[in-house]
């Protein structure tokens, strides 16, 4: 009997664990370049962050250009997300996968409308933002243009320091 419980909790550890990690839904809204709203099939809503790339902040040049990007290519879309774990902010990282097959990191990074993470990018989507700043699109057009973990520091030194 002992055996029976530990295997039924067994398995349900399991799927809660799969079920964190694997999410389905509808995108109802692409609030940046690279960060989506998703209401999954769980009629939950999620914040979720493409996994590996930074696209240009809202202030930034091409962050109008990103969202839209994205917009396009996701928006009412139904996706699948496989969880990688969050940032030190707590936002969800996620691959998101379009009809199974499209992941709109790649899409984004083609089009020169990102670069891959500021720490450890993963090669294969390394190689894609090359290919794209040899190729001087999007943002690559630029001659030297600011990563948004940059503008964000800026950002933040020009805040008011409190008391």
């Amino acid at each position: 009997m002992k055996k029976v419980v530990i295997f039924v909790l067994a398995v349900a550890l399991n799927s809660a664990t799969y079920a964190e990690n694997e999410l389905s839904g509808k995108v109802v809204s692409v609030i940046d370049g690279n960060t989506i709203e998703l209401l999954a099939d769980d009629n939950e809503s999620y914040k979720i962050m493409l996994y590996g790339i930074d696209s240009p902040e809202l202030g930034q040049e091409f962050g109008d250009k990103a969202q839209r990007f994205l917009q396009k290519i996701i928006l009412d879309r139904k996706v699948n997300v496989k969880i990688q774990g969050k940032d030190r902010w707590g936002n969800r990282l996620g691959i998101i996968l379009i009809e199974g097959k499209i992941d709109p990191r790649f899409e984004l990074l083609e089009a020169g409308l990102a670069w891959t993470a500021e720490r450890n990018p993963i090669e294969e989507l390394e190689s894609v933002k090359e290919i794209a700043r040899e190729k001087g699109k999007g943002l690559w057009r630029e001659k030297d243009p600011t990563p948004p973990w940059t503008y964000r520091r800026e950002q933040t030194m020009l805040e008011p320091k409190s008391r």
